[in-house]
């Protein structure tokens, strides 16, 4: 995981629930991209809320969360944000997922366990200029 490239001021909200996920995910991606602001939501309402107030670039988003699920938050920010990219981070690969991911508006589906940097790092420089 090393990168020579960084997303300069690249705004990344990362919802999950899992506390350890979360940290590993914001540690490694300001490791990759030092410049990136990230910010973190646990839920349905907060994430809302960050969304509203920091207007992420980049959203990873979990489908099972606490109050709303992800692929609902995923459809109101797409609504809301259409600009906003949201790549579902979920451990639940099935085909119904994936299908309503898509319907909701987000734009890449990755399960945790086949998640590699070479993917973010390819899915983050197809919109965002990378230095």
């Amino acid at each position: 995981m090393n990168f020579s490239r960084e997303a300069s001021t690249l705004k990344v909200l990362i919802v999950e629930d899992n506390a350890s996920f979360r940290t590993t995910l914001r540690d490694s991606l300001q490791t990759l991209f030092p410049s990136m602001i990230v910010h973190e939501a646990v839920e349905g309402n907060e994430a809302l809320q960050k969304v509203d107030r920091f207007h992420p670039e980049l959203i990873f988003m979990d489908i099972r969360l606490p109050g709303e699920n992800g692929l609902h938050l995923t459809q109101k920010i797409k609504t809301s944000y259409p600009e906003t990219k949201v790549m579902i981070l979920t451990s639940y690969d099935t085909q119904e997922y994936r299908e309503a991911a898509a319907r909701c508006g987000a734009n890449c589906f990755v399960t945790k366990d086949s998640l590699n940097w070479q993917l973010i790092e390819s899915f983050i420089k197809s919109f965002h200029r990378l230095e």
